[in-house]
């Protein structure tokens, strides 16, 4: 208690408020809700350090400067009080000291928000209206990409598959909402033949209003899983948002993951689905796995494509085998296609190996949903190691519903059987641990209160045979 209530005068004080609404994208609603449940501000960053970047600094300033003004002030009043000049000066002046980090740190959002009403929205309006133009008037195959998981992969396997035969250009990283849209527009040259976009789902209404100003030609709906439980409340009501994209499209193409059990019910007559079955009369066999990727065949009538991938996972042969056949629809060779598929790699954080010391490292940290989960322990159950150890924090955004998906998470975990498990110590840690206890887990489980240094110095923990997967991330806005 009296260790927080000092660092509240700490000269990290401030650093640490704007490292919390760095971490929070300056949503302010986060960041106050994170400021009020804070009881020590020395230690709100654990995995990551502030990012000085031109906002960053001059926010360091202005609450710098706030904060001095007002302490100055306070000593002056007290000056004052005591010299007689001020009735109730001291009072005053020991009031305006006690507060200044509390009033600061709320009046530090006053600049953000309006420099959000003022100058970051109309500049985002325009610059969205400008794009329904752009989306309205190419010529080029428009690919919408929607779904509570995979939807970032699905984007790069089509951006990487399809310039093999065709002027692709994809809407970068996991930018995936209405000004990131708009910015991806105004980027293009007019020259692309396949444009493809990803929607993210923040909200109700999101996946609907983003089809209606790209104006896309086929979709692909990756899967549905518990995600963003804090805004849709239900699954069935992100379900709903996500599947708003095959409503939009109506008879033009639609590509729904058949292996998500929660996509699964939603699916109509006319939309293709995919999975490591096959896709469209398009057959998958000799489907093979190691630490290096993936190989499979697919053949359709006379047509058979040899495929190998540096992607790990059987989860993905379905994602594969979809952009496959629908760059064959598009008219790319069988060449082509191979040498498309042949480019494709892990991305960064999404079930990407590396080594150390004799250690193979899988991170898929990315991963958010419990889908994600699943698909991980099952990579892990198929690859053969010495000792194998699975490390997770647990999974953010889950709303009322997190209890009994972490409690979930815990009993998949068990039924894999890693030799050692590694939790984050939060919110979520305890629902785990009780359920893989609950499953007769007899292995070693240890919780870690520093991520950061656990990672840092992971090289220091792994042996020789090891196979250590790292799923999730857990920022530290999150409790």
């Amino acid at each position: 208690m009296l260790k927080g209530i000092v660092s509240l005068y700490s000269p990290s004080f401030a650093k640490s408020i704007i490292y919390m609404l760095q971490s929070t994208e300056y949503q302010v609603g986060q960041y106050l809700k994170w400021f009020w449940r804070t009881k020590d501000f020395s230690q709100v960053a654990h995995r990551r350090e502030l990012d000085k970047t031109r906002r960053a600094r001059l926010l360091l300033f202005l609450l710098g400067a706030g904060m001095g003004f007002q302490a100055g002030v306070g000593l002056a009043c007290i000056t004052l009080g005591m010299l007689g000049s001020m009735i109730g000066g001291v009072q005053l002046g020991f009031a305006l000291l006690i507060s200044y980090p509390v009033v600061w740190a709320h009046l530090i959002v006053v600049p953000l928000e309006l420099a959000r009403q003022l100058v970051v929205k109309p500049k985002e309006r325009q610059l969205i209206a400008r794009s329904r133009h752009i989306f309205g008037e190419t010529k080029a195959i428009k690919i919408a990409v929607a779904g509570s998981y995979g939807k970032t992969t699905m984007k790069e396997l089509l951006a990487t598959v399809l310039s093999a035969g065709k002027k692709v250009a994809a809407t970068p990283g996991n930018k995936n909402v209405s000004v990131s849209h708009a910015a991806f527009a105004a980027r293009l040259v007019g020259d692309e033949e396949v444009l493809i976009i990803e929607y993210g789902e923040g909200q109700p209404g999101d996946v609907r209003k983003y089809a209606e100003y790209t104006t896309p030609d086929i979709g692909v709906i990756t899967g549905v899983a518990p995600a963003h439980l804090d805004k849709y409340k239900t699954l069935e009501a992100a379900a709903k948002d996500i599947f708003d994209l095959a409503e939009y499209l109506q008879v033009k193409p639609v590509y729904v993951n058949a292996e998500s059990p929660a996509a699964k019910l939603l699916i109509k007559d006319r939309y293709q689905t995919y999975s490591v079955a096959g896709i469209d009369g398009w057959k998958v066999s000799d489907v093979k796995q190691t630490i290096h990727g993936l190989t499979f065949r697919m053949t359709k009538g006379k047509k058979v494509l040899k495929l190998k991938s540096g992607l790990l996972g059987r989860h993905l042969v379905g994602p594969l085998a979809c952009v496959a056949a629908l760059a064959d629809s598009l008219g790319l060779t069988p060449q082509q296609i191979e040498q498309g598929v042949s480019n494709t790699k892990p991305y960064e954080h999404r079930m990407a190996p590396y080594a150390i010391r004799g250690a193979w490292i899988i991170d898929d940290t990315y991963n958010g949903n419990l889908e994600g989960v699943r698909a991980g322990l099952s990579l892990l159950t198929e690859l053969d190691a010495k000792r194998k150890i699975y490390v997770t924090p647990g999974l953010v955004e889950q709303g009322a519903k997190s209890a009994e998906i972490h409690a979930e998470i815990g009993k998949l975990i068990a039924v894999a059987k890693p030799d050692k498990v590694v939790l984050m110590n939060n919110s979520a840690t305890k629902h785990i641990h009780t359920a893989l206890l609950q499953a007769g887990y007899a292995g070693d489980i240890q919780t870690e209160n520093d991520p950061l240094a656990f990672y840092t110095n992971l090289d220091q923990i792994v042996a020789n045979g090891d196979l250590v997967l790292m799923q999730n991330d857990w920022t530290d806005n999150y409790a």
